[in-house]
């Protein structure tokens, strides 16, 4: 999802809550803070030699283990408020990748994806995900890449699943 995608989605839905969903059925905290809006330059060589550049913006969310059982929500008319008002310190690049840095005590800290968007009549829910690690130069490190023709819940004889 793009930063202009998401502001987008806060602006046309500001009386929803605003819900964040970091891993299958475990949610941020409704009573989280956004606590730092960064924008990213990523200026990268990979392992063949190949240089990239991007931009990104990561909204930082995070739980006051002080307010473990207070109750509250963020809706998407605070959420937006909050990042207007960064945006006119640190302007936002608005056709980059927005991330979501999050972490608990049982949850590694990790820059997650916006994998889908839930929307009903009184929330919003970001489906966040992550990203597994990649070689980019598989070609030229002499990395092989195994395709399976069968699918992946298949258990056929010699399939190796079993």
């Amino acid at each position: 999802m793009k930063t202009n995608e998401f502001l987008s989605l806060l602006k046309d839905n500001p009386a929803k809550t605003l819900l964040f969903e970091y891993k299958p059925n475990s949610f941020v905290r409704a009573n989280y803070h956004i606590t730092e809006i960064k924008n990213i330059t990523v200026d990268s060589v990979d392992c063949g030699a190949k240089t990239d550049f991007w931009k990104e913006t990561i909204i930082q969310l995070w739980e006051d283990p002080t307010e473990v059982d207070t109750e509250g929500t963020m809706s998407a008319f605070k959420a937006l408020g909050i990042l207007n008002k960064v945006d006119t310190i640190k302007p936002m690049k608005r056709e980059v990748e927005v991330k979501f840095e999050y972490s608990n005590a049982n949850f590694h800290m990790a820059q997650l994806f916006v994998n889908d968007v839930e929307l009903s009549e009184d929330r919003i829910i970001m489906k966040l995900g992550v990203l597994q690690t990649d070689c980019k130069a598989k070609e030229t490190c002499g990395v092989t890449v195994e395709v399976s023709t069968q699918e992946n819940n298949s258990c056929a004889p010699g399939s190796g699943c079993c």
